[in-house]
């Protein structure tokens, strides 16, 4: 299988194939509205004004897995709107880890493998994708979106 073959769901609950983003690289990353790290929502909505008219998409998928997300999908992206300004696709609750896991985190956590091995280690896991759909790299919660930008810039030039 390929990142291709996933089919996810946006906050409204209209559903599509990532197959809609073949040929563009994209940044996919596990998101809470009420985590310490939720400033990055700020870094992430500028690197996708400065680079999706280059095909850069970024994709953000709310999760309560970490106790740190609002009830539901449609009140996480209308809290991303409003409080961020994030205007890239925001995406319904899901789960990244454990048996029940959302199937693209499985996929993401098996083709890239993390301080905990395959598991998500907290909110803002952040996966560059180039525009062949591979998983180029991994990122950290931790880590600053901005220290993504050598990486963004390279795949943009692929």
């Amino acid at each position: 299988m390929s990142i291709y073959d996933y089919k996810v769901t946006l906050e409204n609950g209209d559903s599509y194939s990532l197959d809609k983003y073949k040929g563009h690289p994209m940044i996919i990353v596990n998101t809470a509205t009420k985590c310490g790290f939720a400033p990055q929502f700020e870094q992430l909505e500028a690197i996708y004004k400065k680079y999706q008219d280059q095909g850069l998409i970024i994709l953000g998928f709310p999760s309560d897995q970490f106790h740190q997300e609002l009830a539901d999908g449609q009140a996480a992206a209308a809290a991303c709107r409003t409080q961020w300004g994030v205007t890239f696709p925001m995406h319904q609750m899901i789960k990244v880890n454990g048996s029940d896991a959302d199937p693209l985190f499985k996929y993401l956590k098996g083709e890239a493998f993390g301080m905990l091995g395959g598991a998500i280690k907290w909110n803002f896991t952040k996966f560059l994708v180039d525009g062949e759909g591979n998983v180029v790299e991994r990122v950290a919660p931790k880590t600053n979106p901005d220290k993504m930008i050598p990486a963004i810039e390279k795949v943009l030039a692929q």
